[in-house]
């Protein structure tokens, strides 16, 4: 079985999302969402950071609910 290891949401402005796109192409299998909204590994995140690109962290797998704030059958 594949994992992703896919952890932070994050968004950037256009001229920004054109700075990191090389770097994303190479550290990081992330899900690209609307509007320059990326879900990418911490791997990327900090490749990105040392690049200087700014982007803003919309989330992080340590603000995702855990099994025991969900109750059965509820959407998250």
């Amino acid at each position: 079985m594949y994992h992703l290891n896919i952890n932070i949401v994050l968004q950037m402005t256009e001229d920004e999302e054109a700075r990191a796109l090389p770097i994303l192409l190479r550290h990081s299998l992330g899900i690209l969402l609307p509007n320059r909204t990326y879900m990418v590994s911490r791997d990327a995140v900090k490749q990105l950071r040392q690049a200087g690109v700014q982007f803003i962290a919309l989330s992080t797998d340590s603000s995702a609910p855990s099994l025991e704030e969900v109750a059965s059958g509820e959407r998250i």
